[in-house]
């Protein structure tokens, strides 16, 4: 599988191509989440269109987010708590409300109140945290168009 390197644009249709003309994963792409490890920024394009912008946490030192340019692994959850990493809850959510996880424990999840601030910054312990209203829109998204319709780079 080709990793996306070139800049993209998107086709009416919905299909992500990069400059040279490849699609993601080798066809439809409705919902596209590009998380950009130097700014801690993801940006959601969904069927074609920019829905938002939001400030991610990344992996802090010690804790990498490892590049990832893939669909997601079909693990998706509204409420859900790491045994690994517990405290924290939102909304009775648990630590990772609106997990969608990409491959093994590494996921994109929204965070309590109490990390917020810590938004745009590298301070996770390898997943990629967003804000709760932000993660349950990617959530919903993937939900809707399903996780071979869904696209996750992370660079």
């Amino acid at each position: 599988m080709q990793l996306l390197d070139l800049p993209s644009i998107w086709k009416p249709d919905g299909l992500l191509l990069t400059q040279a003309g490849h699609s993601i994963g080798g066809g439809r792409c409705d919902v596209f989440l590009s998380v950009n490890k130097a700014t801690q920024r993801a940006e959601l394009f969904i069927q074609g269109s920019l829905v938002g912008t939001y400030k991610v946490s990344t992996g802090a030192a010690g804790t990498p987010t490892p590049n990832f340019d893939r669909r997601p692994n079909g693990r998706i959850y509204d409420k859900y708590s790491s045994s690994k990493f517990p405290g924290g809850d939102y909304a009775g959510l648990g630590n990772m409300p609106y997990a969608v996880f990409i491959s093994g424990g590494f996921a994109i999840h929204g965070t309590p109140k109490g990390n917020w601030g810590r938004l745009g910054t590298r301070a996770s312990h390898g997943c990629v945290r967003i804000h709760p209203d932000n993660a349950k829109i990617f959530n919903k998204a993937v939900r809707k168009y399903g996780i071979s319709q869904s696209w996750i780079t992370i660079r």
